[in-house]
C-alpha cells in the first residue's frame, strides 16, 4: 500500500496547521475504521456528522453507505484539518472525527480508548500518563520538530522522533522521557496496541520543560 505523508504542525510561532473544530457537535462516536464499500450505523454517523458543513459534504447524504460522495466527503474533511487526503477514514482521521465530536480519542475496530492524557515535566524530562478500557501496550514519540506521520491501514508510522516504550500490557501507562533539554517545546503523540492489534493514537500536542 502506498504511503500518505501526514505532517502536524501544533504549537505558536509556526506556520500552524491544526485540527480545527468547524462543525457542530454530534451525540455519535465512531470505534472502527472505515473506508469504501463499508456500511452501517457508524458509516450514518460519519456521513450526520460531515453533512453538517455544505463545504465538506454539499450532498449531505446520509445513507448508511459509503460510497464515493462520502470518500470525497472524509477527503474534504482531511484536507481542512491537515491530515493525509486518502479518503478513508484510518487512525489519524478517526481520532480527529471523535475529538470533533465528543472530545474523544478513540480509533480503530474495538481499538483501546485513551483516557487521562497528561504530562508531567521538569527540566530535562517529561512523564506522559494515559489510561486505557483494555490492556494494551504504549510509545510515546517525540521530538522538538513536528511530528511526520504515515497513516496505514490499522496503523500509523511515525518518524523525525525518537519513541519511549513501555512493553508491557496494561491499562494504565506511564512513560518516562529523559535526556530534554530546558525550557524547550516538544511535540508528542501516544500510540496504543492492544493484545489483538488494534492501534488508537492521540492527536499530536506539545509540551513545554521548565527552565
Amino acid at each position: 500500500m502506498k504511503n500518505i505523508t501526514s505532517r502536524f504542525f501544533v504549537g505558536a510561532g509556526l506556520a500552524t496547521v491544526m485540527m480545527v473544530m468547524p462543525l457542530m457537535a454530534s451525540a455519535a462516536t465512531l470505534y472502527r475504521q472505515l473506508e469504501l464499500g463499508m456500511s452501517g450505523s457508524d458509516v450514518r454517523d460519519l456521513q450526520t456528522f460531515l453533512a453538517q458543513d455544505v463545504t465538506i459534504y454539499p450532498q449531505g447524504l446520509v445513507t448508511g453507505y459509503f460510497g464515493f460522495l462520502t470518500k470525497a466527503a472524509v477527503s474534504n474533511f482531511q484536507v481542512r484539518n491537515g491530515i493525509a487526503n486518502v479518503g478513508r477514514v484510518g487512525p489519524i482521521t478517526l481520532v480527529a472525527i471523535n475529538a470533533q465530536m465528543l472530545g474523544g480519542v478513540t480509533t480503530g475496530a474495538s481499538a483501546p480508548m485513551i483516557t487521562g492524557l497528561n504530562v508531567a515535566v521538569s527540566s530535562n524530562g517529561a512523564t506522559v500518563n494515559w489510561n486505557t478500557n483494555e490492556f494494551s501496550k504504549g510509545v510515546v514519540y517525540y521530538s522538538t520538530s513536528p511530528l511526520v506521520t504515515y497513516e496505514r491501514t490499522n496503523s500509523v508510522d511515525v518518524s523525525g522522533s525518537t519513541a519511549m516504550t513501555d512493553t508491557n500490557f496494561k491499562s494504565s501507562q506511564s512513560v518516562s522521557i529523559s535526556g530534554l533539554s530546558a525550557n524547550t517545546t516538544y511535540y508528542y503523540m501516544v500510540y496504543t496496541t492492544d493484545q489483538g492489534g488494534n492501534v488508537s493514537v492521540s492527536w499530536p500536542s506539545t509540551f513545554h520543560t521548565n527552565n
